[in-house]
């Protein structure tokens, strides 16, 4: 999963950018913005692992403004975003967001170049809602791992609201994780225990734990 996510970050990106900006083929638009953000993994490395605040940064400038934050939040949260204050849910974006940064980040530095293969785009013009479908060729003969994109059409420009990595959603996880944690300790407990998580690997370099539903 892992691995993954390194490729949910680059690929991510290369497919915004490539169905926002048609008539350019999408292919070549792939192939431009990933070679870019791998150019800056190799050159920067060494850099990024001694300085964690920079490899963030290149994160949040590269990849994330595509992200709807907010749209995800909701999402997460479900019946427990209608019930929290304004307050609290202007908390729990910026920590949900924080935490995707340093997942996203931090699986960037254990790119080992791994080929993307962009499957074709099943979508109409008029659509308000797309499914971007790519998959990370594996070596050793291992099956390839489908990563798929959720996007919808905004005032900004196309946004992604969700990402399926090998099948499993990204916001239905944390749905799943984070429904049983409230139930338990409430909303305020979750939000003050991924911040902390948040502020100790802003300093460690730490990628958050994947969350896991009781049961899986």
């Amino acid at each position: 999963m892992k691995r993954a996510l390194v490729i949910v970050s680059l690929l991510f990106f290369s497919s915004v950018v490539a169905f926002g900006q048609a008539p350019t083929p999408p292919d070549d638009l792939v192939r431009k913005v990933t070679d870019r953000i791998i150019e800056l993994i190799q050159k920067n490395r060494a850099e990024y692992a001694r300085d964690y605040r920079k490899l963030y940064e290149m994160v949040d400038r590269e990849v994330l403004p595509y992200f709807d934050f907010a749209v995800m939040a909701r999402s997460v949260l479900g019946r427990h975003w209608r019930e929290a204050s304004a307050e609290q849910r202007e908390r729990f974006v910026k920590e949900f967001r924080d935490l995707l940064v340093r997942t996203y980040a931090v699986a960037l530095l254990k790119y080992t170049d791994e080929q993307v293969r962009i499957l074709p785009l099943r979508a109409k013009p008029e659509d308000k809602r797309v499914l971007v479908r790519t998959e990370v060729i594996s070596g050793g003969g291992g099956p390839n791992i489908p990563i798929h994109y959720s996007f919808y059409r905004s005032d900004a420009g196309w946004k992604v609201y969700d990402v399926a990595v090998e099948n499993v959603s990204l916001v239905t996880n944390y749905r799943s994780v984070y429904a049983e944690r409230i139930r338990a300790q409430g909303l305020d407990a979750l939000i003050a225990t991924v911040a902390e998580d948040n502020r100790r690997g802003r300093t460690s370099g730490s990628a958050p734990g994947e969350p896991r539903a009781t049961g899986r």
